[in-house]
């Protein structure tokens, strides 16, 4: 499931998202900054927090390994239109006895989701400054911190809109994804589920189903300058008609999250390679 860590993600990687453009550029790119971002304590939680975040800046463009607009990946398939890869995504620790809801109950561990992920290209302008991409991601997750468990699996098939010099401004990225999320009952159990012995008067114990969990839409916008990064996204999440949108643990039904980062160019290999990003 996109949890709060892949609004860092979002950060880090979609807005400096661009439509596909080949060109001779290093083989890597590296850079530090820092950022702020703004989200619930979880998807449905009351409790917005504002978190420092640090922003690291890497571009890898190997034959296998990458690291660019689409995330850390392994490539196996890759041609004009489909890429197979191998996709990673995590969620934040939550501390419960600094969430209403969740007084009293055990603290959300860290999670680290891994999976295929196949990206369909469904169309790209003639200048290739647009494209319009279909990522379906398929994620196993577990609990990282501790004796490590799994936790399910996340199924978040993605359209996603990557646009180049956005209304003639050039040198911006607009990168534009929504799409719904999908979890079995394990993954909506650890986010979700009320034992009977951590229920209240106010909190009945509640189990959580597998299923439709909810659709996000995202917007990005960002600009790399010679010695340094700026970007910034919005994201607007609801829960409506997700399978656990009764867990008394679901406040809300819906959110707004939020950040922005500036990273500063430390280096670049002299090896330049041909690449589209």
């Amino acid at each position: 499931m996109m949890r709060n860590a892949h609004l860092l993600g979002a950060l880090m990687v979609l807005v400096t998202g661009t439509a596909a453009v080949a060109a001779e550029k290093p083989l890597w790119e590296l850079g530090l900054g820092v950022g702020a971002v703004s989200f619930p304590d979880y998807r449905g939680s009351d409790r917005q927090r504002l978190h420092p975040v640090p922003i690291p800046y890497v571009i890898y463009r190997g034959d296998f390994l990458k690291a660019d607009r689409k995330g850390v990946r392994g490539v196996f398939f890759d041609t004009d239109r489909v890429e197979l890869n191998v996709s990673l995504a995590a969620s934040v620790p939550v501390n419960s006895d600094g969430n209403d809801a969740r007084r009293g109950m055990a603290d959300l561990k860290p999670t680290v989701e891994i999976g295929p992920s196949l990206d369909i290209a469904l169309w790209r302008s003639d200048d290739r400054r647009a494209q319009l991409d279909l990522r379906l991601p398929l994620r196993w997750a577990t609990i990282v911190s501790g004796s490590p468990r799994d936790v399910g699996l996340v199924f978040s098939p993605r359209i996603n809109l990557d646009v180049r010099d956005p209304l003639g401004y050039a040198g911006w990225n607009l990168g534009l994804l929504t799409g719904p999320i999908y979890a079995d009952a394990r993954n909506n159990a650890y986010f979700y589920d009320v034992t009977p012995a951590d229920a209240t008067a106010t909190r009945p114990a509640y189990a959580a189903g597998g299923g439709y969990g909810g659709t996000q839409f995202l917007a990005a916008l960002s600009r790399r300058y010679p010695r340094y990064w700026m970007g910034a996204f919005v994201r607007y999440d609801t829960l409506r008609g997700a399978v656990f949108e009764d867990s008394p643990l679901v406040r809300r039904d819906s959110a707004w999250a939020a950040g922005f980062g500036i990273a500063w160019m430390l280096g670049e290999s002299s090896r330049r390679v041909e690449a589209e990003d």
